[in-house]
């Protein structure tokens, strides 16, 4: 397929800049909100019939003026239908710090650990041209927390070394409380990151420390929706994929079949294949949670049908026309043009009926990106 075929125009009002939440002025003029993960509007694409829906249903099974909202997922499945997730867990990874004798702000954002005991980090900068090998980035005002640049990777990619003697966790400890929520730039070229962030841009299933950016669909899931979902009979099984910031990579090619992925670090256990496999045998569905979900099961799922342990690297990029191995339901958000997410969803929803449910979703003012509407596909 073609990059271009992809190519939608997203009015900038329906980019969500918040998490699905009602909105309360105080008396002094500043503005409350209240957060419901499990209460964002919700669209059905069952990809077989080619049916989408928006609204829901009467007893007689005719729409009613009520839109659907993410909750309403309880009536689509049975019991011993399993959910795959993913239990990364996002760190605050954007930290800004200051050049030495210049004082220019720097954006540093933190990609990975690349050995613990030197407090080597691998990094973007921004901006890029100001940062050169040997210059000392200050994060604290005039407190302990120093880095120089040892090394050049990419255009914005340095490496630092951080100069702070501590025991390896309380220098951890003190490099996040310096960060804030990573949220992806179309947010934060709008408004900056808030203290809510960091717990609203986290699944509360999270894990496993080591994403950038939240498994998005995942933030949906409240506790209480979990807790309905287990008292329903359906199944939970976690892997684990580092969400990197490939996936907001812009791609440079027309031939999508030339487009290489950003490696994600993923685990999928002995314990998550069991439950998968022994729901899929017996007949039951297996729904993927998230695009880094499906990503992750269909790198690690045997030719029979079967999921497999994995403990690795994945650069899988999933683009009409695939053919699935395992997952036979997917839930995900609504993603910008010309995205990998969007053509992921389309891969497994079928690319006619994507396009027509992105289009219905911009007549009726679904909101798009990490914070988001849902989608649920189904194979019926």
């Amino acid at each position: 397929m073609k990059l271009s075929q992809f190519k939608f125009k997203l009015p900038e009002e329906l980019v969500a800049l918040y998490p699905a939440h009602r909105a309360f002025k105080n008396e002094d003029g500043t503005v409350e909100r209240v957060y419901h993960r499990d209460l964002c509007r919700l669209m059905v694409m069952h990809r077989k019939s080619e049916r989408i829906d928006i609204f829901k249903k009467d007893e007689n099974g005719q729409d009613t003026e009520e839109p659907m909202v993410f909750r309403d997922i309880l009536g689509f499945f049975d019991e011993g239908d399993t959910f795959v997730f993913n239990d990364t867990k996002v760190f605050p990874a954007r930290l800004y710090g200051t050049k030495e004798k210049t004082d220019a702000k720097i954006e540093v954002f933190l990609l990975r650990e690349l050995n613990e005991e030197l407090r080597l980090w691998d990094v973007l900068v921004e901006p890029a041209r100001k940062i050169r090998i040997g210059n000392k980035l200050f994060f604290d005002g005039d407190g302990p927390m120093v880095a120089e640049v040892i090394d050049n990777t990419t255009s914005r990619g340095r490496t630092l070394r951080f100069l702070y003697d501590c025991p390896h966790d309380e220098f951890k400890r003190e490099l996040f409380a310096l960060g804030e929520a990573p949220l992806p730039r179309y947010i934060i070229n709008h408004r900056a990151a808030e203290p809510d962030d960091m717990e609203q841009f986290q699944t509360i299933y999270a894990k496993n420390e080591g994403a950038v950016t939240a498994p998005s669909t995942g933030l949906h899931f409240s506790r209480e929706l979990m807790k309905m979902m287990e008292i329903r009979g359906y199944q939970f099984a976690f892997v684990t994929v580092h969400c990197s910031l490939g996936s907001f990579d812009t791609i440079e090619v027309e031939d999508l079949t030339k487009h290489k992925m950003n490696s994600e670090q993923m685990q999928i256990t002995n314990e998550a294949c069991q439950i998968v496999n022994a729901s899929k045998q017996a007949g039951h569905r297996i729904c993927s949670v998230g695009i880094s979900t499906m990503r992750a099961t269909e790198s690690a799922v045997g030719t029979d049908g079967m999921l497999k342990p994995f403990s690795g690297w994945t650069n899988k990029f999933i683009f009409p026309p695939y053919e699935f191995g395992l997952a036979n339901a997917l839930i995900t958000n609504f993603y910008h043009p010309e995205s990998t997410m969007m053509m992921a969803t389309a891969a497994f929803g079928g690319y006619d009926l994507t396009v027509e449910a992105y289009k219905l979703a911009l007549k009726h003012q679904f909101k798009f990106g990490c914070y988001g509407d849902a989608m649920l596909i189904l194979d019926d």
